[in-house]
């Protein structure tokens, strides 16, 4: 398989295996065929696992930890994360070596490579529209962020208990570009990565979303970047695999992206597969992750990995369905250039 550089970090492969598909949040799936498709993933090359607690309350990592049972292969790589909010200061140090070293047993490891913050970060002050208590649950703001949240990294670091330390990039914009140019920077963001430029229900403020320029700011102050959302949560998939009401976002997502299925039907092509090989192909991306919950669903990803990128002609085309269109936000002193 295809390897990249991952920011300042080392070589990881193309395609990450992420926990959403084996904690089952992404549909039904079993202990054991989850087993066999982190097998069937290091089988096939793949040397990056992306796990959290919050996938399935503890399965997806109960799945790592089953399916190595402590006796991981040599280069293989782990990643958890820690979800905080409003509620958890001041003890937000003790809340995330607690949540990590619950992760390090359940996976059966003695480090974490990179640690995720999975919150929100937003401006101080900020306040959620859509749901006001959003951000006693599950954002920080830029100031606790810095003060707080870095050093309490940094510790874990020195501890030996993770190598690195990234965040998730689902936060608000600006905030989420001027944490990638500050200092210390992570060393990895995690960023929607999709050919509608949409965090679907992990949007949370007003705001455009702007993964293009959070890819690109990373990608400028040599933050590694793993892509999330490939497929938009089922949005760009033939079909949902799970029960969901109609206004939510992955539903609006769904109808929104019918001219893309035309497409693919048009060119003979499976949807989910072309848009994988299409997030592959945004630049600054140095590793994909996959939310599959089956050994068919991984080999139909890495077969079509293998294939290579995708035909300038063919993101063309999809380019010109402009399902990604956003009314954009104005850049201050060109920040998003820099």
């Amino acid at each position: 398989m295809e390897m990249r550089q991952l920011g300042k970090l080392w070589p990881v492969s193309a395609l990450t295996l992420g926990g959403g598909g084996l904690g089952q949040i992404w549909g039904e799936t079993t202990r054991d065929e989850a087993v066999a498709t982190v097998r069937a993933a290091a089988d096939a090359g793949i040397t990056l696992f992306d796990m959290a607690p919050s996938y399935g309350r503890g399965e997806a990592e109960a799945v790592m930890g089953a399916a190595f049972d402590g006796h991981w292969p040599e280069g293989l790589r782990v990643t958890t994360k820690c979800m905080i909010g409003g509620r958890h200061f001041p003890d937000v140090a003790a809340r995330l070596e607690a949540s990590l070293v619950r992760s390090l047993a359940t996976m059966k490891r003695q480090r974490i490579d990179i640690f995720f913050l999975h919150s929100n970060i937003c401006p101080d002050g900020y306040v959620y529209g859509r749901d006001p208590d959003f951000a006693h649950h599950a954002a920080v703001t830029l100031s606790a962020f810095t003060d707080i949240v870095v050093p309490a990294f940094e510790k874990l670091k020195k501890k030996g208990l993770i190598g690195a330390w990234g965040i998730t990039g689902t936060g608000l914009p600006r905030t989420i570009m001027e944490v990638l140019r500050s200092g210390p920077r992570p060393a990895v963001v995690q960023a929607v990565t999709n050919l509608l430029d949409s965090p679907g229900g992990m949007r949370f403020y007003e705001e455009p979303a702007e993964p293009r320029n959070i890819i690109r700011t990373a990608q400028n102050n040599d933050v590694g970047v793993m892509g999330i959302r490939a497929v938009q949560a089922g949005a760009l998939t033939l079909a949902i695999d799970r029960k969901m009401d109609d206004n939510e976002p992955e539903m609006r997502d769904y109808a929104r992206a019918e001219p893309f299925r035309a497409l693919c039907r048009e060119i003979g092509e499976d949807p989910a597969i072309v848009a994988h090989r299409y997030a592959l192909a945004i630049p600054g991306v140095d590793t994909l992750v996959l939310g599959v919950k089956n050994r068919a669903e991984l080999a139909s990803i890495v077969d079509a990995a293998a294939q290579g990128p995708i035909e300038p002609d063919l993101v063309k085309r999809i380019d010109a369905l402009r399902l990604n269109f956003q009314v954009p936000r104005m850049p201050i002193d060109g920040e998003d250039m820099l």
